[in-house]
Order: structure tokens, then sequence, then C-alpha cells
């Protein structure tokens, strides 16, 4: 069994995460050295992943700038390094792999030497442009001492059921497929004997990529009746309740919902923001739902910033109450804009009355589920453009 300090810095923070383990920054290998500021430390390889983890509620500005006076901090200290600013999506997906809620992200990828991920204390690194160290490193705090290490590389290296199996290089067995083709034809019917109308026996298949999550863009206006604090329940739940007007920095929520006609044995997790200011330009193909009020200036910083447009290349979405007209803006977008009304607000203990909410959740989710099959949405991939 590989021990664990065998293992890679950024697999020892997420486990120090996970069984919340203190990983403190340090500016001395003793181990009983005392925690210093960020911009002080010299033994944290994962600097701008820590720094990630340690902001990972904030909101964005919020989260910028800090970045700016960290790396501010180390340019007073003499630091050579700077913490990078990750992206919105590249910081979500990160957090959520360092959580433990996934176990697989495309940002992480394996060290060189260990490309199938398999090996017992496999090293990881980070595509988000931290360094990774595979030094014998204690939980996110200096290196292990000479000495020991010395006695570490004298060790027997015990060998786990992959590499007595596999070997320590992958084998290639493209030459079976020669040999299996005369039977594989006898087997088929006439006509379909060409081994390369089976994908499964293609030379070297170009390996599966992870399918982006969708995205749902929330109204921030005040006015609108769902926002980040109750979408939610209202959507997942199907229970509408007023949005709360709370301090809450969170910038963005998940939504899990099977949807049959891209994937009906997996449910899909749903990204719900109130605003693209952290887009890349490939997100914009993910969204396949903006919720809206009728004013116009929410689509001010969007690709699309007319309305005419924007719901010529996504779904719009209004929630209003039952029994009201939708502003004229909603009525003049026609057809593209799935307007919808729900019960007005009676307070708790009026449970009853919520009923419809239920009805109006499942049109909304039968909408958007319409929109993501015409725009190509399949159970391995998501299209490339909208």
């Amino acid at each position: 069994m590989a021990s664990a300090a065998d293992q890679d810095g950024l697999v020892l923070l997420r486990q120090s995460i996970s069984a919340s383990k203190a990983f403190i920054p340090s500016a001395s290998a003793d181990a009983a050295a005392p925690e210093v500021p960020l911009a002080q430390a010299t033994h944290l390889d994962l600097r701008s992943i820590y720094f990630a983890w340690l902001n990972r509620e904030v909101a964005i500005p919020e989260y910028n700038a800090s970045a700016t006076k960290l790396n501010d901090e180390l340019a007073t200290a003499g630091a050579t390094g700077k913490v990078q600013n990750l992206g919105f999506i590249e910081r979500l997906d990160l957090i959520t792999w360092l959580e433990g809620a996934s176990e697989e992200s495309e940002y992480i990828k394996p060290l060189a030497g260990d490309k199938d991920g398999s090996a017992a204390g496999a090293a990881t690194a980070a595509k988000a442009g931290a360094v990774s160290s595979t030094a014998h490193a204690r939980s996110g705090k200096g290196t292990m001492d000479p000495r020991l290490a010395s006695i570490y590389n004298g060790e027997r290296k015990m060998g786990d059921r992959n590499t007595v199996l596999r070997g320590i290089k992958p084998t290639d067995f493209s030459h079976v497929r020669k040999l299996a083709a005369p039977f594989i034809q006898k087997k088929s019917h006439p006509g379909s004997n060409n081994i390369s109308a089976n994908p499964s026996l293609a030379l070297n298949p170009k390996a599966p990529t992870r399918r982006p999550d969708p995205i749902i863009l929330l109204s921030p206006s005040a006015s609108s009746l769902l926002r980040l604090s109750n979408a939610r329940t209202f959507l997942q739940d199907g229970k509408f309740a007023p949005a709360e007007s709370s301090d809450s920095t969170a910038t963005r929520i998940h939504v899990q919902r099977i949807i049959p006609a891209v994937d009906p044995n997996r449910p899909m997790r749903f990204i719900l923001v109130e605003g693209s200011g952290q887009f890349k330009p490939e997100y914009w193909n993910h969204v396949v739902a903006v919720f809206t009020t009728g004013q116009t200036w929410q689509f001010k910083n969007y690709k699309w910033s007319d309305a005419n447009d924007l719901f010529q290349h996504t779904l719009g979405i209004y929630v209003g109450w039952r029994g009201d007209q939708p502003p004229d803006n909603v009525s003049g977008w026609g057809h593209r804009v799935l307007s919808t009304g729900v019960d007005r607000w009676r307070g708790e203990g009026h449970d009853a009355s919520r009923f419809r909410d239920k009805e109006i959740v499942e049109q909304i989710w039968k909408s958007i589920e319409a929109n993501m099959r015409s725009r190509g949405w399949r159970k391995d991939a998501a299209p490339t453009s909208i």
C-alpha cells in the first residue's frame, strides 16, 4: 500500500478537507512552526488552489479583489510566484472536486507516468496553474526530512493489483484486432462484416470527454420572483416561497434533474447563476434557459444584448403572479419566451394553496428539455454552438 507521503500535495489537500484536518501555511520546514499569512508562506506548493478553497464562499468581485491584494503582498514580500485568478467554471469545478462531491474534473489531469490514474497514491496536477509537487509533502505544510526520505527510498515497493496485472507500462493489444476479424466476420450478417462498423474494435478510440453542466441564467432584478435563494426549492422541490433578502454571498447554486430526452438514466446537474460576468465565450453554448422579468437591462452584458437575438438562441422564461398580465416586453417576444404564473404567497402555513406550483415547474422543465433536445444536447456531449 502506498504511504501518504508518496501522494501528491493536491491529493493530500483533498484528503485533509475530507477528514477535517488542519492544513496551515508555514514559513519553516519545522512541523511545529506557527501559521503565517499566505503572502509569507514558503512551504505551500498549492497556493492558488488553497487560496481558491479559502475563498470558496465569497462573491466573484470580492474573490478577484482578494487575489489582487494577495499578489501585491507577494510582490512586496519578494515572492516569485503569483496567485492565479481562476475563472468561474474552473473555480466551481475545482471546489466541487475538493469537497468530494465529484470524483472527476476536466481541469485536473494525472501526472506524466500515471496517465491511467489507476495506480495507488496517484498524483494529480491542476490545470488551473497551481504547481503540484511530487515531493514527500505533509498536508499543505513543508517537505519531509531528508533522512526520513532516504529511508523511504530504500524501501521495497510493493505492487498493487494494477501493476501485477498490467505491469508498469500500458500494453498495446491492437494486434488482437486482426486475430478477431475472421470471427467477427463469420458472426456478422451479410454486408455488415466490415470491422470498422463496430466502434468497440476501433484502433486507439478517442477517450470520452466529460459533458459540461448546462447553465440557467436567473434575473438579478430585485423584482424577480425567482432568485438564487429560492430557485432550488422551486425548480427541484416544486414549491414556491418568496426570495430571501439576506446577506448571502453565494454566486451560484446547483439543481439536479433527469432530462429523459438527453439522459433518461442519470440526473443532470444544472448550474444556476444571476450574471454572466465571469463567462468565457464557450460557456454561452451551455446556456439552456434565461429567466427574465421583462427588463432589458438584464441583457446588457450578454453575448446577445438584444432580447430578440437572445431568445432566438435560447429559451426565455417569465415567472409572474397567476392572473396578472405579463409585461409588454414579454408579450412582444412571443413564443420564444415561456410566460407562467404562480399563486400569490399567502404566508407560512398555507401549503395547501401551493399545489399548483409543481404543475408550473413541470411546464418549465418540459420547455427546457425541448430546447436542449433541439439544440443538440446528448448523453455524452453538449452542443458546440447554439
